[in-house]
C-alpha cells in the first residue's frame, strides 16, 4: 500500500494558497555612536556616497579609454583596479559595480560615474583619537566561527574601543517573514522581531584636548595622556603617529596599508598603554616613600662630589651619573636639578624593603578598570631586586619599571589629591570615583610645593615652562634606553604637569628616542598655555 500526500502551499505555512511566497526582510540595526563628554561624535553614522560605474554609460573606443583615465585620476584608482571590478563574473552592461566611498560634498560630475547613497562609519578626529577609538570592518569567516548571533556582511569592531563596546554599539538585527501574494502585497506576517538599534557611548574624552594633544606631539612617536585629578576622567588619550581610521572603513589601498605597516614608528601601537621606564619623573615617589617612612626629611643635605658615583667597590664598573655637580643637595634641590645620585643613595638608605612596602601602596600589580588592553605596571621582574645596584636604578625611574603612560598619571594624581590615587575612567557614566589613599597628605603637599619651584626656579629643569599668570608644578624626566655603561643610548623624554591653580589638569607626556629641540617639555610648553586658556573659558 502506498501513502500520496495532497499538496497544497498551506502545508508550508496556514493561509498559504494558489501562487503565493514566502518574503524575508532583514532590518539592520544602527550603530551605536561614540561621543565625548560635551555629546561631540568621536565614531558617527554618515551619509557617503558610492562612486560607481555603469559599464555601458562608459560608451565604446577611445571614448571609454578617455572616461576610464578621467575617473581613475578623479577618484585616485588605478585603471588595473577599476578593469579588475568590471571583470567580476556578475557584472553586467546595466548593473551599478561600486568603485569606492568618498564624502557627499566630493561627489563632482565626471563621464560615465554614478553615484548611490550609503551610511558609513566616520572619525571626525581623524588620526588624532584613532588608537583610542578604533575602527568598524566587515565580520570575517572568523568573527562568524566565534560569534553565531553575526551575520555575512555585518559591520563589526576591529580594534579600540569600536571593539571593546561592540556589542553594546551594535544592537541587534530585527526581520519579518511574510505571506505575500503574486504581486507581492502582503497577505499574512508569520513572524516579526523588532531590531534593536545600538546604544551610544559617552566617554570623559574632550574632543579639543584630545585633537591639540595629537597636534602637539608634532607626529612624533609618543603619547600624551590628559587627566581630570580630581575625579579621574581622562580628557585625552593619544598615541602618536597614528592611522586614518576612516581609510580602514572606506577602503584602504594595499599600498596605504603597507606604507602604515612598515612605519618603523608603528603607528598601529597604542602607545597610552605601552609600558616604558619612566625616568625622572618617578624621583617624586621616591622622594614620597622617604618622606612618610620618616628615612629621611626635607632640609636633609647629602654631600655629592662630581658627576657620578658608586656605593664602594663591589659595584665593579658601574656607577649612578648627575647632569649637574651640586655638592650639598637636599630634597628641594634634588628635585630641581633631577639630581640621580641624590634619589640612588636616598632608596638605599630605605632599604629594599621600606622602598617596596611603599610602592606597594600604589597600583603596582593591579588591573585597571578600563575598557584599554594594558599589562598592570610593574616595579621588577622578579619580586625582589636582588641587587643594590637595581634598588639605585629604580630610585630614579629607571631599572626594570614598566609603567605606561595611563598607570603613570594614575600614580601622579596623589599630588593634587592629598596622597590619594585617583583612579581613571573613560566612560562619563557619573560613577563615584575610586580612590586609595597613597602617602600622606603632608608628604603630598611638600613634594607639589617643590615641583612648583622645578617651573619657578631658574635652575629647574622645566623652567622653559615658566608663567607668571600661572601656577604649575611640573617635573622632566629622560629615560635612557640603556645599551651599556658610559655608551650613549636612546632616551626616551617624559614630562609630568600639574595645574595647583585649580586642579583643572594633570598632564603626561612622553617622546620616543628624543632629538635635541623635541622633547616633551618643548613640544607641550604652548599646549599647556592652551590648556588654562580653554579652562579659564569653560
Amino acid at each position: 500500500m502506498s501513502y500520496l500526500v495532497k499538496w497544497e502551499p498551506s502545508l508550508i505555512f496556514p493561509g498559504m494558497e494558489g501562487k503565493d511566497k514566502v518574503a524575508f526582510h532583514d532590518w539592520k540595526p544602527e550603530r551605536g555612536e561614540i561621543k565625548d563628554h560635551h555629546g561631540h561624535g568621536l565614531a558617527i553614522n554618515q551619509d557617503f556616497k558610492w562612486v560607481g560605474i555603469v559599464p555601458k554609460d562608459l560608451s565604446q573606443g577611445n571614448e571609454r579609454e578617455n572616461r576610464l583615465q578621467e575617473i581613475s585620476q578623479t577618484f585616485d584608482i588605478s585603471i588595473d583596479e577599476i578593469n579588475e571590478k568590471l571583470d567580476q563574473s556578475w557584472v553586467k552592461d546595466d548593473l551599478f559595480i561600486p568603485l569606492k566611498i568618498i564624502e557627499s560634498d566630493q561627489a563632482e560630475k565626471v563621464p560615465g560615474v554614478s553615484y548611490q547613497n550609503t551610511k558609513q562609519r566616520y572619525y571626525p578626529l581623524k588620526e588624532a583619537a584613532a588608537n583610542l577609538i578604533g575602527y568598524v570592518g566587515k565580520v570575517t569567516k572568523e568573527d562568524l566561527d566565534k560569534n553565531p548571533t553575526l551575520a555575512e556582511g555585518d559591520m563589526i569592531g576591529k580594534s579600540g574601543l569600536e571593539k571593546a563596546f561592540d556589542k553594546k554599539l551594535r544592537g541587534k538585527s530585527g526581520g519579518e517573514i511574510l505571506i505575500v501574494d503574486e504581486q507581492g502585497n502582503e497577505k499574512k506576517e508569520i513572524q516579526k522581531v523588532e531590531k534593536e538599534d545600538g546604544k551610544d557611548v559617552q566617554l570623559t574624552i574632550d574632543r579639543y584636548i584630545q585633537k591639540k594633544a595629537f597636534k602637539h606631539l608634532k607626529g612624533k612617536a609618543g603619547s600624551t595622556v590628559v587627566m581630570n585629578p580630581k575625579e579621574g576622567g581622562l580628557y585625552a588619550l593619544v598615541s602618536s603617529p597614528a592611522y586614518d581610521p576612516n581609510k580602514m572603513v572606506q577602503g584602504v589601498s594595499q599600498q596605504e596599508y603597507d606604507k602604515y605597516a612598515n612605519d618603523k614608528d608603528k603607528p598601529f601601537i597604542s602607545r597610552f598603554a605601552a609600558g616604558y621606564a619612566p625616568g625622572s619623573t618617578f624621583k617624586t615617589i621616591t622622594a614620597s616613600i622617604g618622606l612618610d617612612a620618616k628615612v629621611t626629611y626635607p632640609n636633609k643635605v647629602r654631600k655629592i662630589n662630581g658627576l657620578s658615583w658608586q656605593k664602594n667597590k663591589s659595584w665593579g664598573g658601574y656607577s649612578v651619573t648627575r647632569v649637574s655637580n651640586v655638592q650639598n643637595v637636599d630634597m628641594r634641590k634634588a628635585l630641581i636639578y633631577s639630581d640621580n645620585i641624590y634619589f640612588a643613595q636616598e632608596a638605599l638608605e630605605m632599604g629594599e624593603k621600606t622602598f617596596r612596602n611603599g610602592l606597594d601602596k600604589f597600583i603596582f600589580g593591579e588591573e585597571l578598570d578600563l575598557p584599554i588592553a594594558m599589562s598592570p605596571a610593574q616595579i621588577s621582574n622578579e619580586s625582589t631586586f636582588g641587587s643594590e645596584i637595581l634598588l639605585a636604578d629604580t630610585a630614579y625611574g629607571q631599572g626594570e619599571l614598566s609603567i605606561s603612560p595611563i598607570q603613570q598619571a594614575t600614580i601622579y594624581s596623589v599630588f593634587q589629591n592629598e596622597g590619594k590615587i585617583v583612579y581613571p575612567k573613560l566612560l562619563d557614566n557619573k560613577s563615584e570615583r575610586k580612590t586609595k589613599l597613597a602617602i600622606t597628605g603632608s608628604t603630598a603637599n611638600k613634594i607639589k610645593n617643590y615641583l612648583s619651584e622645578v617651573v619657578s626656579d631658574p635652575n629647574g629643569t622645566a623652567h622653559s615652562l615658566y608663567n607668571q599668570q600661572h601656577q604649575l608644578a611640573a617635573k622632566t624626566g629622560t629615560a635612557e634606553l640603556k645599551m651599556k655603561q658610559g655608551k650613549k643610548g636612546n632616551e626616551n623624554s617624559f614630562l609630568l604637569a600639574l595645574d595647583t591653580d585649580h586642579d583643572d589638569f594633570l598632564l603626561l607626556s612622553l617622546v620616543e628616542n628624543y632629538q635635541a629641540g623635541s622633547s616633551a617639555t618643548q613640544l607641550n610648553k604652548s599646549f599647556i598655555d592652551e590648556l588654562y586658556e580653554y579652562f579659564q573659558g569653560h
